[in-house]
């Protein structure tokens, strides 16, 4: 039997900044975020299994992009380590949701990042990550 894809999707609102950018994307603002994960690999054929005739269970996916992701980044400010600014506004909020992150928060870093992070959870099947910043721009990441 070939290989199959599977794909769940799930959604989050965070915020973020481009500091550096020339446009008005360098202020603070935010996005509704759709992340797609998508995994390629055989089906299991074994009868009896709980997962038989599936690649993976899509409420295991759910799962695992859940606690990576969304349990992180949801209601969260995205912030660049060196935007001290910016961080520095968000430190003085007592109990505000901020990830401080490695990267510029822009959608290309944020889909390899969500790559990154989903990768080691899905036994070498994980083939294709997707993030909508909006309806009509969106960042892709691909297995190698």
């Amino acid at each position: 039997m070939g290989m199959v894809d599977i794909t769940r999707k799930i959604e989050f609102d965070a915020g973020h900044r481009i500091p550096d950018h020339g446009s008005k994307c360098r202020n603070l603002h935010g996005h509704r975020y759709v992340l797609e994960v998508t995994l390629r690999g055989v089906i299991n054929d074994r009868p009896g299994e709980e997962t038989s005739g599936m690649l993976i269970d899509f409420g295991t996916l759910k799962d695992v992009m859940n606690r990576v992701i969304c349990d992180h980044w949801d209601h969260a400010f995205l912030v660049y380590e060196h935007d001290h600014v910016v961080r520095m506004f968000l430190e003085s909020m007592p109990e505000h949701r901020t990830c401080v992150m490695d990267c510029v928060p822009t959608a290309e870093n944020l889909a390899k990042l969500a790559f990154e992070l989903i990768a080691p959870h899905c036994n070498d099947t994980l083939y294709h990550v997707r993030l909508y910043e909006t309806p009509n721009c969106w960042a892709d990441v691909f297995a190698r």
